[in-house]
């Protein structure tokens, strides 16, 4: 039993302190560098380079320093609990009162689940268990209606229960905030992590 509620997050633990161990990277834009395809084998056993190609072009996200790779689900409701609670079985959830991926100022809001109890909540039940090992000046991409969007880590912080300043805040650049739980598997605090968009395209709401 400990095994099932612990497994996932100690395995994305030991993974992470590997990869850094092993100085290994992942890559979305070219294979001739050497890398291989992205699998569990590759991530424990490998040193080299790892290809991540995005699950979609549509709408997903890419983070490359924590392996994160999962499609977006668009228009998510914040507030209306059975609604967000199967966005998130299938992938990270885009809250429906956010902007979308553009050039121009806006907050683009996604949130995703850091847990424990894969068994209940999916498949993408601890895609943002890594979250909170993002530091500043890592890199995060979305992918939106065929165009990449390249964000900057500039903050990261946590807060108390459900606060909803990280969402209604004013921004007066293109601005991107994935929020999730903290610590995994509770609904202590959230984990709030914003980027600026550096590289973009011209895709608009």
């Amino acid at each position: 039993m400990l095994w099932l509620t612990f497994g996932s997050l100690l395995r994305d633990e030991l993974w992470f302190w590997l990869k850094e161990a092993k100085g290994q990277e992942f890559t979305l834009f070219s294979r001739d560098t050497g890398a291989v395809e992205d699998s569990i084998f590759a991530r424990f056993l490998s040193t080299r380079p790892i290809f991540i190609e995005p699950v979609n072009q549509d709408f997903s996200l890419v983070i490359e320093r924590i392996g994160v790779n999962a499609p977006v689900v668009a228009d998510v409701s914040i507030t209306d609990e059975a609604a967000y609670n199967e966005a998130l079985k299938n992938g990270i959830a885009h809250a429906a009162s956010s902007k979308y991926p553009s050039s121009q100022p806006g907050n683009v809001y996604l949130f995703a689940h850091a847990s424990i109890n894969f068994w209940k909540l999916g498949q993408y039940a601890n895609v943002f268990n890594l979250l909170r090992k993002l530091d500043f000046g890592d890199r995060v991409h979305i992918f939106y209606k065929g165009e990449p969007f390249v964000y900057e880590v500039v903050n990261k912080e946590v807060l108390k229960g459900w606060n909803t300043y990280p969402i209604t805040r004013p921004v007066i650049e293109p601005t991107l905030t994935l929020q999730t739980c903290d610590p995994p598997g509770t609904t202590l605090n959230r984990l709030v992590v914003t980027a600026k968009l550096i590289e973009g395209g011209t895709a608009e709401e």
